[in-house]
């Protein structure tokens, strides 16, 4: 069992060190553009069992108890809370926020093939063309395109996601484009690839695109971004916690190991 003990609290140990690096991603990321914390979840592997419970026992009668012995632990998720993070007014022009459920879906390309993808960040620009693009370094175009016409003023973005410009020798606001949001069955589901977009895949089943505000879909709110859903205080009690149950690991690894030095000292009488 001294073996044993050793490599059930290697399995500890190897699953406090990624629910560090878990933790540690969520606190690197606290100021990033509504970045979406994570958490490690654990399960207990398969045990050994010396005696089922229910066998029957000298008697004929059932055992009340069994004889099993745990062998570890093992990861089973990292899953994303995708609780809405706090507004921040910016008074940006194209800086939106998604208020409640809703992806902007965006073309990029990707290993070479131009993508779609999506994002719960709202900080916009215009590129060279005028064209609605995410300020991410990939130049990731806003789906469907949206191009504001060289010379427009006052761009407005209504809550339904409808732009208007006042345009050149005009008084008046004009209609040049409409932001669709995205949403998905199960939104756990997605591909996080980098750079504050995900990607679909077959667990989360295909994107449902609508009209912000309508069918279950967000709003949008221009002049404000979403931070990130990270509490730094919850994530350091989680970084402390995850010290001590390492710490713990290595300490029951140490006596499994002095436990095995015992035994093999003693076989030499």
């Amino acid at each position: 069992m001294g073996i044993q003990a050793l490599y059930t609290a290697a399995t500890g140990m190897s699953a406090m060190d990624t629910k560090l690096n878990v933790v540690a991603n969520n606190l690197a990321n606290v100021e990033t553009v509504a970045f979406k914390r994570s958490r490690a979840n654990f399960a207990d592997i398969l045990y050994q069992t010396i005696e089922r419970p229910g066998l029957r026992g000298g008697l004929d009668a059932p055992l009340p108890t069994g004889k099993q012995v745990g062998v570890g632990v093992q990861l089973s998720s990292i899953v994303l809370n995708f609780e809405q993070g706090a507004p921040e007014i910016t008074n940006g022009e194209f800086d939106l926020l998604i208020k409640d459920d809703g992806f902007f879906q965006v073309l990029a390309f990707v290993d070479g093939a131009e993508t779609a993808l999506y994002t719960r960040a709202g900080n916009f620009t215009l590129d060279s063309e005028g064209t609605i693009v995410l300020d991410n370094g990939m130049g990731a175009v806003l789906d469907p395109v949206i191009t504001v016409p060289s010379g427009a003023n006052d761009v407005s973005i209504s809550q339904t996601g409808l732009v208007q410009a006042i345009l050149p020798g005009s008084s008046e606001f004009q209609d040049i484009g409409q932001i669709e949001l995205a949403r998905f069955v199960n939104r756990q589901g997605l591909e996080q690839i980098g750079d504050n977009l995900y990607r679909q895949t077959d667990a989360s089943g295909e994107p449902i695109l609508g009209i912000p505000s309508q069918d279950g879909l967000g709003s949008v709110i221009q002049g404000q971004l979403e931070r990130s859903n990270v509490e730094p205080v919850r994530e350091l009690v989680a970084l402390i916690q995850t010290q001590r149950s390492f710490e713990l690991n290595s300490q029951s690894l140490q006596s499994a190991d002095q436990t095995l030095q015992t035994l093999i000292n003693m076989t030499r009488f």
